[in-house]
């Protein structure tokens, strides 16, 4: 009898256990169908702010169309006087020579064709505004009336930080996005406006100064920081324009630029608002430092409002598309030749020590002295906080036109070796130095 008592007691107990926690299991039911619906609007949300920013990066004026046409008048140096503009106009000849890049996919198979069988005439500006009308031109908007006529033109965040892969012809191919155009003569460009006073008054020189500023950039280089502080040339005489860095694998990378003015979303507000010259919102009060950047702080260049603002709404998306473009990985990287460099960048050579696995650069705060790394202070002293990046190192072999470091001071990985074997006395051999930038080329 006791037992059956027991067994009736168990029974009650349980039954009244599985009554009180249905509305439990009912809840988790629900909970668990509510985090299901959650994560399909991240993956949606994730799906569109890519699709968002890679049209962004590839196509956004930002509405600079008001500096680059209105102001600078541009497009009529490109369309040439025969066109309606002013000159002898630029060809795609001289357009690919200056490295400006075509987007082959953006060509229809009967242009393609008639390319290939030199039925294009690439010597004729009128080739290069129909491929404007395309859309071809890699990080250039053309803007044209009824009538065919050029009107104005912009430029995207592609210009600089996209290029080709080549795949039809040098300059034309399949785009690259974030990869750093080493090609790109942005000063030659810059000077074929036919009306640079925008800028001259802005720097508070002649006509003279600036052309042979931007004349002195030369391939793969421009000079962001010229319009806060004025400085166009090292005190050695040489130009102060640094190398146009690459804008992929900067996911779980912390401060952005060789200088680290802040991070990804800053810069891209800074250059959107102040190189970009598009029409949107920008706050940065160190630039009313009127000691260190004297022309920013005289222009109000810590504080810009536009309405509407045509760039802030986008770089969120901006953001996330940046920092979804992977390193690209070498296609002749071969494991085996690279381990015995490998060991000497974690080992002797102490590379990683700032350049740590698997971002390559410091995590957290990737900032150092310019007596840490062993070079002068003039870069340096152009940020805010007078330091420089530990570089992220990951697709270093794409972008070794131009040399090394900010400023392509060394002309080979060789070189900038050489240099951390001598200030650290690292006291590598010349067979460690050869395994160790195998090494820096596979990443």
């Amino acid at each position: 009898m006791r037992n059956v008592k027991g067994m009736s007691k168990i029974l009650l107990i349980a039954a009244i256990a599985g009554i009180c926690g249905l509305p439990f299991a009912i809840m988790s039911q629900s909970t668990n169908s509510g985090n299901r619906d959650f994560d399909r609007v991240i993956q949606s949300n994730a799906r569109n702010f890519i699709e968002d920013g890679r049209k962004t990066f590839r196509f956004d004026t930002f509405g600079d169309e008001a500096f680059w046409g209105d102001s600078l008048k541009l497009h009529q140096a490109i369309a040439g006087s025969k066109l309606g503009g002013v000159g002898s106009g630029v060809s795609p000849r001289t357009a690919l020579a200056v490295g400006l890049k075509v987007d082959s996919e953006a060509l229809s198979s009967n242009v393609i064709e008639a390319i290939r069988n030199g039925k294009v005439d690439l010597d004729d500006p009128a080739t290069t505004l129909a491929l404007l009308q395309l859309n071809a031109v890699v990080g250039v908007t053309g803007f044209f009336d009824q009538k065919g006529a050029m009107t104005s033109i912009g430029i995207q965040c592609a210009l600089c930080h996209s290029t080709v892969d080549d795949s039809f012809s040098p300059g034309i191919g399949r785009r690259l996005d974030g990869w750093a155009n080493r090609d790109l003569n942005v000063g030659a460009i810059v000077g074929l406006s036919p009306d640079l006073s925008a800028v001259t008054n802005l720097l508070g020189v002649d006509d003279a100064t600036l052309r042979k500023v931007l004349s002195s950039w030369g391939p793969g280089k421009f000079d962001a920081e010229v319009f806060l502080d004025g400085k166009a040339f090292r005190d050695d005489g040489k130009s102060a324009a640094t190398l146009i860095p690459p804008a992929f694998g900067l996911a779980g990378v912390n401060l952005h630029t060789w200088t680290g003015w802040g991070s990804v979303t800053h810069w891209n507000a800074f250059v959107a608002n102040l190189e970009m010259h598009g029409k949107g919102t920008f706050y940065d009060p160190r630039l009313n430092d009127a000691g260190q950047f004297p022309i920013a702080a005289r222009a109000g260049l810590g504080n810009v409002r536009n309405n509407p603002d045509l760039i802030t709404p986008k770089l969120a998306a901006l953001h996330f598309y940046q920092l979804a473009i992977p390193a690209p990985a070498n296609p002749h990287n071969t494991s085996s030749v690279v381990e015995n460099g490998k060991a000497v960048f974690e080992g002797k050579a102490k590379c990683a020590t700032c350049h740590v696995a698997p971002i390559f650069t410091d995590p957290g705060w990737n900032m150092h002295t310019p007596s840490e790394i062993g070079i002068d202070d003039f870069q340096a002293n152009r940020a805010p906080d007078r330091r420089y990046r530990t570089a992220p190192l990951k697709g270093l072999w794409t972008h070794q036109r131009g040399g090394f470091y900010h400023d392509g001071r060394f002309a080979t990985l060789r070189d900038v070796v050489n240099h951390y074997d001598q200030f650290f006395k690292l006291g590598l051999t010349d067979e460690e130095k050869s395994d160790l930038i195998k090494y820096l080329l596979s990443l």
